[in-house]
């Protein structure tokens, strides 16, 4: 019988090696899995690059992973934020190294590497700094249809770390509203795919046409509470 839930977040982590490769669900604070980020600094793992649109908000969640100095690499769109002292603080003394993606090819590199595509050529970076590789060697180009195009490649996951709505015990999900965000294409994107949910519905319940990750991309389900915020209402 196939059954996703996990007992408890280390369960759902399982042994995560150092210098693995996470790929952290959220834009800005929407989606964040701070539960599951958490449970990956009890872990242990170090030296590890994660891959997140930003770099971590006040002193919480992705920010609390890179202040135990457990990142050797950040892989993102947008480090820099009124909130962000941690991240700038670990870069300017050179103690982490940042590899900027502009954010549309961000999410097509990681889906690329669900999708099995082996790279892709795309506009954005050709005539700026982001059309170098980290070691500042230039990346390949090629004219297509008469505009210059830079070659990007995908980026693949050792794990995922996403946060849902509702899931199942096959592993299917759905999302709410903006938490979706990176979700869908990370989960694709990794050998490991642990998500947080709110509801577990029993199968069948979840209409297909609302499932937005199959099961088939997902190991883990790990039911977590809805924490109210001081305005009384929920946060997603």
């Amino acid at each position: 019988m196939i059954n996703k839930i996990a007992r408890s977040v280390a369960d759902a982590l399982g042994n995560v090696r150092d210098g693995a490769t996470v790929l952290i669900g959220g834009f800005g604070t929407a989606g964040i899995p701070i539960e599951l980020i958490d449970g990956l600094i009890e872990q242990g793992a170090k030296d590890l690059t994660v891959v997140n649109n930003n770099a971590g908000n006040g002193e919480l969640g992705l920010a609390a992973l890179l202040k135990m100095g457990r990142v050797r690499k950040i892989i993102c769109s947008f480090p820099r934020q009124a909130d962000s002292q941690v991240f700038d603080g670990l870069y300017r003394a050179g103690k982490l190294e940042l590899e900027l993606v502009p954010q549309g090819n961000l999410a097509e590199r990681i889906r690329a590497a669900g999708a099995g595509i082996g790279a892709f050529f795309s506009p954005t970076a050709y005539g700026t700094a982001l059309a170098n590789n980290p070691d500042g060697t230039a990346r390949e180009t090629r004219e297509i249809n008469g505009k210059p195009h830079v070659l990007e490649m995908p980026i693949h996951g050792d794990l995922a770390l996403i946060k849902a709505e509702r899931g199942d015990r096959w592993g299917n999900l759905t999302y709410r509203k903006a938490a979706r965000n990176f979700g869908p294409v990370m989960a694709t994107a990794a050998k490991h795919t642990v998500a947080t949910v709110h509801d577990i519905a029993e199968l069948g319940e979840l209409d297909p046409e609302h499932i937005v990750t199959p099961g088939i991309f997902v190991h883990k389900v790990l039911k977590i509470d809805r924490v109210a915020t001081q305005g009384g209402g929920f946060k997603s």
